[in-house]
């Protein structure tokens, strides 16, 4: 149980710290001119994640949960994510962000990760809300926050698009919104 509550508090700290560099790029990006896009599901975002550690911890504690059979992959996929993580922050550099700031004019950073793929924290965020709840056989945790993660995603990722295609250069790199899309 004692590696339980490091690795939560590790990711809650990790968190902590997120949200202050979030806050600081948020000042910088809004003093040059930048703007909010999605702040509508923001709170209901913060509210989700927030309730994730809340159930994980209830059902690891309260159903006695204990580490997986193949918990030591499961740690390596988590920590794998731990790296791809710091890899999207340091390509993002100052646009990296918990909520969606954008600057007009700005171009799309494709380096790193973004090189490849437009989401990829999303992809990180998705792998850490399955995996950590499975390193103790938390299930209920697992799934429920899969199908929460995937609403909230359905409303976000269009809103950022919506977004960076009215004030960057989204469409050029990545092409206009095709039927559906915003």
């Amino acid at each position: 149980m004692m590696l339980f509550w490091i690795l939560i508090g590790l990711v809650i700290v990790q968190r902590l710290v997120e949200l202050r560099v979030a806050r600081r790029n948020e000042r910088l990006l809004l003093a040059k001119g930048a703007f909010e896009a999605g702040k509508s599901h923001y709170p209901y975002m913060v509210a989700m994640h927030a309730a994730f550690f809340l159930c994980l911890v209830m059902e690891v504690l309260l159903l006695h949960r204990p580490p997986s059979p193949i918990w030591l992959p499961l740690l390596a996929v988590f920590l794998a994510m731990q790296v791809l993580r710091v890899w999207c922050l340091a390509s993002l550099r100052e646009f990296w962000n918990t909520k969606i700031i954008i600057l007009p004019g700005a171009n799309v950073v494709r380096r790193g990760p973004y090189k490849w793929l437009r989401h990829p924290n999303y992809v990180i965020v998705t792998t850490e809300l399955l995996v950590l709840p499975l390193l103790y056989q938390a299930y209920f945790t697992a799934a429920l926050f899969a199908l929460l993660n995937a609403w909230m995603l359905s409303v976000r990722i269009p809103a950022e698009e919506k977004a960076l295609r009215k004030a960057t250069d989204y469409n050029e790199r990545f092409g206009p919104a095709r039927t559906g899309e915003p």
